[in-house]
Formats: structure tokens, C-alpha cells, sequence
């Protein structure tokens, strides 16, 4: 998974022009009009028309490939408003954490998963599952959560929750509908959720085992790296006419006194970078 996510990081900063800026923006406005759509078209011909189906897919239907990701949720009107919003300020913070190429690659990568299991499913069985996009939406709750896993919301504007409280209620959710469809015998959709966070555990494995070594083993061997790229760093101080220097631009700061410089915590080593490639950087192994 380290290597594949290396070349993620590698191509979003090769190709910065990749993506489609806000993305969530847009998903949120086509799930609002599905919706609103599909509230009116009392002969539901419109839904008809619009859920995934590879058998229709390969005889031409080739929007089905796209439209069943904004094939609505049941619930009250409320819950979907809510639902909208706390995607969408998810989602966009994702992106700005990431950069527009690397989350359209995680949220593209969550898309590509759905459609190679429902054919997959139908190639093997000849049934079909229905894909929905409730599980995509999760998997952006699970990766927010692995990144800021203290940030508050306040659920119905009255309670305050941690998000990583909320992404333990999500992992068991999906849990849930794992067994309930294992029970019920509904064998191929119990794998939904499991392919809905395939690309979390791809994009945020480091993360993860970040949290699950053991602290006095990791905080050790940070340690001992330190002393070592420390002395290492007091020679080059001595050869170079600056303090600090970017290892992606190169920029330094006697060039460019008023830059900001600081220091990678998930690179192996003792590695800095300007303000503008501190959060977009291929991470030092």
C-alpha cells in the first residue's frame, strides 16, 4: 500500500492541473436536484432509468455508470439536509488538506471499486447489487476523522462530539450492515462496505498504523533519528549560508526571508519545507 500510495503523491504533484476543483460541491448539487427529481416523477420512471446495472450498461446505457452515485437515501428531509452539509464540509476539507488531485484520486478510486464489484458480482452470479453512495460518504468520514481526529461537531447544533467518536459509530454501522446482510442472505451486498473503504485503507494506512504501534517503540526511534539528522544538520549549517531549505523548491531562507519554513513529522529524517509544500510533498520513507 506504501508504494501505491507513493506514486499517488507522486503523480498529484506532477500533474497539480488533475481534478476537479471542489468536487464535493458539485456531488452535493446533483444528490440535491436526483433528489428533488425523483420526488416529483410520481411514475418513479426516473429512478428506473438511473440505477446501476451492468447487463443494461453493456447494451448502451453507459450513464448508468455515473448516475446511481446520487440515487437518494430514504429518510425524512431533515436527515438528508444534514447529511448534504456534513459531506460537503468533509469533503472539502479533505481537499484542502490534500490538494484537488489527491482527493479526486481517493474519491474516483471509491467510484472505480463500486462499479468493478458490481461487475464483477454480475459476471460471476448474474446478479446484480445495488450500489448507493452512503458508503462512499462514510469512507470521507473515516479519512477526516484519521486526519483530525480531535475537531468538534456539534450534532443538531445542540451536542458536541469529537469526529472520532462519530467514525467509531460509522465503523460500527458498517459492521452492522455486514452482518445484517450476511443474515438476511444477502451475500454479495454484505461486501458493500468493505469496498467503500478500500481506498481509506489505501490512502491512510500510514495513518492508522501511525496510531496503532506501540508509543514507546515509535517515540524511541524518533528519537534516535533526531540525534542523527540533528548533527547532520549542524554540518550542513556550517557549509550552507542559510538556515532552512526546502527540499521540494529548494527556496531558502536568506532568498526569502519572509517564507515560512517547518518541519515534516511523518518523514523519516529531519526534512523541511516551505509553506506552500509543507502539506503537498512526497513523504521521505
Amino acid at each position: 500500500m506504501r508504494a501505491l500510495m507513493r506514486a499517488i503523491d507522486k503523480f498529484s504533484l506532477t500533474h497539480r492541473r488533475f481534478g476537479i476543483r471542489r468536487l464535493m460541491l458539485y456531488i452535493v448539487i446533483g444528490y440535491a436536484a436526483y433528489y428533488v427529481i425523483a420526488q416529483m416523477d410520481l411514475s418513479g420512471m426516473f429512478l428506473y432509468w438511473t440505477y446501476f446495472d451492468p447487463s443494461l450498461i453493456l447494451k448502451g446505457q453507459v450513464w448508468r455508470l455515473v448516475s446511481w452515485i446520487f440515487y437518494p437515501s430514504s429518510g425524512p428531509i431533515f436527515f438528508l439536509v444534514l447529511m448534504l452539509y456534513f459531506t460537503y464540509f468533509i469533503g472539502t476539507s479533505l481537499e484542502q488538506e490534500w490538494g484537488t488531485p489527491k482527493f479526486t484520486i481517493y474519491y474516483l478510486l471509491s467510484v472505480l471499486f463500486n462499479i468493478i464489484y458490481g461487475f464483477a458480482v454480475w459476471f460471476i452470479s448474474g446478479t446484480r447489487v445495488f450500489l448507493v453512495s452512503d458508503y462512499m460518504n462514510l469512507s470521507l468520514l473515516l479519512a477526516f476523522a484519521t486526519l483530525f481526529p480531535n475537531q468538534t461537531f456539534m450534532i443538531f447544533f445542540v451536542i458536541p462530539l469529537k469526529v472520532k467518536w462519530l467514525a467509531l459509530i460509522d465503523a460500527v454501522f458498517f459492521m452492522y450492515a455486514i452482518v445484517a446482510d450476511l443474515i438476511a442472505g444477502w451475500y454479495f451486498n454484505a461486501f458493500l462496505p468493505v469496498v467503500a473503504v478500500l481506498n481509506f485503507l489505501i490512502f491512510c494506512y500510514d495513518d492508522l498504523m501511525h496510531y496503532l504501534r506501540p508509543y514507546r517503540t515509535a517515540s524511541t526511534k524518533q528519537a534516535i533519528n533526531f540525534r542523527k539528522a540533528a548533527r547532520r544538520k549542524r554540518h550542513e549549517e556550517a557549509a550552507h549560508p542559510y538556515r532552512h531549505k526546502c527540499a521540494v523548491c529548494g527556496k531558502t531562507d536568506a532568498g526569502f526571508p519572509s517564507l515560512e519554513f517547518r518541519y515534516c513529522s511523518r518523514c523519516s529524517g529531519y526534512h523541511c519545507f516551505c509553506i506552500d509544500h509543507i502539506n503537498n510533498h512526497v513523504h521521505f520513507q
